[in-house]
């Protein structure tokens, strides 16, 4: 799950280029899963994606048989897999840079948005190392990159109008039905639409269920342990965190689904507040 800065950081960027926010969220989550970032030798890099025939259309001569030697580069779509982790695909990168930088660049997917630094050009950047910068600068970045390339594609209105199909035709392209992509839109948009007017918690705003992980994993695990409950504070929202929201919820005369909604995100903020209340308490009468 997005993190509260990044929300805010979308709501600004969407609200810029008059895109609803919970939409561009929605697109985001389906590119990224959620993830804008993974560690790569010690800095937080953006997600990437390495297309080896878009590589090999670029090459020629020596550096297309070197390429194409060194398993970098096929003129077959998807004859090069990507590996499985982001580490493991920088390092690709960065050997198909060592043969030609600009193509390598080219001829990967970018941040959280997924746009292809082919485009550098067409999205009005001076060079693909613009492109590549803008991602890599952080998560407004990213955020800006991908609002420019639906900007530029004329797809502003189909988010708006919530044309799932429309814009999945569009941005992922005529097979987008195959992996039900326009059906993941429409979903992660329910999850987010809430938050479209962003209150001073957005993670309020968000539906947490198994498999959630960051901030607002966190912060429901520390209001689950002011209840009673012994997590361990890791932003995961495995097993234990399920157990836990699911007694709550039974306790409380909820629907019991070891999902966090808008009626248990209420009754939690209810029945932690008196404890806040109690614990700022006892801490005043030790001091005054």
């Amino acid at each position: 799950m997005f993190s509260d800065a990044i929300i805010k950081q979308t709501h600004a960027e969407a609200k810029r280029a008059g895109i609803e926010p919970a939409a561009l969220l929605a697109v985001m989550e389906v590119e990224s899963g959620g993830r804008l970032f993974a560690v790569v030798n010690g800095r937080n890099e953006p997600l990437i994606r390495f297309e080896g025939h878009y590589f090999d259309r670029r090459l020629s001569g020596v550096k297309q048989m070197q390429a194409r030697q060194q398993g970098l580069s096929s003129p077959v779509a998807g004859a090069i897999a990507n590996p499985s982790t982001q580490a493991k695909r920088w390092n690709l990168l960065e050997k198909a840079a060592r043969i030609d930088a600009n193509a390598a660049y080219e001829s990967t997917s970018w941040g959280v948005g997924q746009v292809m630094g082919a485009h550098w050009s067409w999205l009005g950047f001076a060079n693909v190392q613009g492109l590549v910068g803008e991602a890599r600068s952080g998560a407004a970045g990213q955020i800006r990159l991908m609002v420019r390339y639906i900007n530029k594609a004329g797809l502003v209105k189909l988010l708006n109008t919530h044309d799932w199909q429309g814009f999945a035709r569009s941005y992922n392209g005529p097979a987008f039905a195959k992996n039900s992509y326009d059906r993941k839109l429409a979903a992660a948009y329910a999850r987010h639409v809430s938050g479209t007017q962003l209150p001073p918690s957005a993670s309020a705003t968000i539906l947490l269920r198994r498999g959630a992980k960051g901030e607002a994993v966190m912060d429901l695990q520390r209001q689950l342990n002011r209840q009673g409950f012994a997590l361990q504070i890791d932003g995961l929202f495995g097993p234990a965190t399920q157990k836990a929201i699911r007694s709550f919820q039974k306790t409380h005369g909820l629907v019991i689904d070891g999902i966090v909604g808008p009626q248990t995100r209420a009754a939690l903020n209810k029945a932690t507040a008196p404890a806040l209340s109690r614990w700022w308490d006892a801490i005043k009468s030790l001091f005054w």
